[in-house]
Parts: structure tokens; sequence; C-alpha cells
């Protein structure tokens, strides 16, 4: 099954890994991880429904204390360090260091994935949330994504990058200004390289989002796709997203490979729909 939103889809006809079948026709859920591994999942039945409450008990989830992580205090800092280090030598404007936090879940047989969805739902609101529930194919996830990765309507696509959070706008400092123009850019290049030429533009900059508990910087960047362009060249000339990797991405993502000792996975805001019925992705 998936959820997303108020839209739950059940009956799994198709899985693949080919972004192509994503401009043929149905109901698609569609997981993306960080090293550009995807899956898309066809489904034959959609209906609409809520997110449930959480019920007691349907999500254990992993002790506290029985969290790891996959850079310790030590390897992150030291980590850090070096990323600065190639900043003052012109390498890169920025990097972003990811730790990968793992743990063991009580009951894995009874627990149900779509069940963290609805805690999330509670407690952390999220206008991109979703639950993809695949566990034959290796994929359960749920996700509470604040972030825009992609939108695409016919053959408009645009992208909506965060940059800078605070609890309130007070705390939104010039740097954060000035690293969401940064991510725009490079955001603004990517879709470059499959929209029109002249198409790409950026309808916010630097918009204030508030969600509950604290405030985001956001931007829209917008484009028209090339002709002849479809998802599979839309994905390969998106992915990763730059608001996950730093810029420029290839150095960015160079440093990442170096530093980081594990997989990321799943990225959150690259778990969604697609209704090529309608043209709704």
């Amino acid at each position: 099954m998936a959820r997303f939103g108020g839209l739950v889809a059940t009956d799994l006809r198709e899985v693949t890994s080919d972004p192509a079948a994503l401009d043929s026709s149905g109901f698609w859920a569609v997981v993306a991880d960080f090293e550009g591994r995807l899956v898309c999942a066809r489904f034959g039945r959609l209906r609409r429904a809520r997110v449930p409450a959480p019920r007691a008990g349907a999500w254990p989830g992993p002790a506290a204390g029985d969290w790891t992580s996959s850079l310790d205090r030590v390897a992150y800092t030291a980590g850090v360090r070096r990323i600065r280090e190639h900043i003052a030598a012109g390498d890169v404007y920025q990097a972003n260091l990811c730790r990968v936090l793992t743990g063991p879940l009580p009951d894995p047989g009874a627990t149900d994935i779509d069940a963290l969805t609805a805690v999330l739902a509670r407690g952390n609101p999220a206008p991109y949330a979703g639950t993809v529930r695949l566990p034959a194919h290796g994929v359960e996830v749920a996700t509470a994504s604040p972030e825009l990765f992609l939108r695409r309507t016919g053959r408009t696509v645009e992208s909506g990058p965060i940059k800078g959070t605070g609890r309130t706008v007070g705390d939104l400092l010039p740097k954060d200004h000035a690293e969401n123009v940064m991510i725009v850019d490079l955001v603004r290049n990517d879709l470059g390289r499959v929209c029109a030429t002249g198409s790409v533009t950026v309808p916010a900059l630097c918009a204030l989002e508030r969600h509950p508990g604290l405030v985001h910087l956001v931007s829209t960047v917008r484009g028209e796709l090339a002709q002849g362009a479809g998802w599979p060249e839309l994905m390969a000339g998106t992915f990763p997203p730059g608001s996950v990797t730093g810029a420029p991405k290839s150095s960015a993502l160079r440093i990442i490979h170096t530093l980081e000792t594990t997989p990321r996975g799943p990225y959150c805001g690259a778990v969604g729909w697609v209704d090529a019925d309608r043209g709704d992705r």
C-alpha cells in the first residue's frame, strides 16, 4: 500500500526501477534513495482516506538506548573540520555531512510502518508526509518531509528547496538567506539541464513558511520540460537534490562519499506519487 495526504493506494500491480514507467499510465508510488536507486510501484485501486489517529502500541519503535549512529561524535566533528578545510581551499561552498541512525524494532513482524505515519502526523505534521509499504521489495518507508523535491504537472516542473530554519523569524540570519540563494542557483542549474532554454524562473525567493514550532525559508524554482524530456531525464538531471548535498554538487558529492561510512538510503523529499493518467506528479 501507499498513503499520501488524503490518498490511499492498494492492489499492487507492478514494481519497476525504470523511471520511464512514470510516463505511462496509472497511479504510482515512488521511492528514490540518495544513491540513485529507484522503486516505482503501480497500484490498481485509489481511495480517499484521512491518516488515522495513532493507536496505542501500534508503533513501539526502537528503545531510546538502542539507537546507533554511523558516525560517532569524534568521527562527525572530524568530518566537519575536513569540510571546513575544503571550503577554505575553494573546493566547495557547502557540503552536508549526515549520520544514519539505526535501531532494532522490538517485534518487526508485528509492526506496521503505516502506524508510524499516524504518529508522525500527530506530532510532526508535514505537507509531504506519506507511507510506502512494499515489504516483498525491501521498501517500508514513512516520511514526514516539509520539502518539495519535485512536482510535475504536465510539462511544468517545480522544486521548493528549503534553507534557513529557526524557531521564530527573529532566529533567521543573513547567512540563512545567503545559503538559500546558493541552493536556488544549484536547483536552477539542475532544472536548466532538462528544461527548455529560458523557461526556468524563480517565482518565490526566500519566502517564509511556518510549521509547528519552527519557520523555514523556502524558494520556488520552476521550468518547462524540454522537448523529448520525461521522467528519466528529469530524475537523472536533478538527483540527488542539492539541498542535501551542498554546492557545487559534484564537489560536495565527492566529499560526502569520502567522509560518510554508510549509504544514506531514501531521501524523505523523494518519496511521492505520480498519477500518470491525470498528469499530476
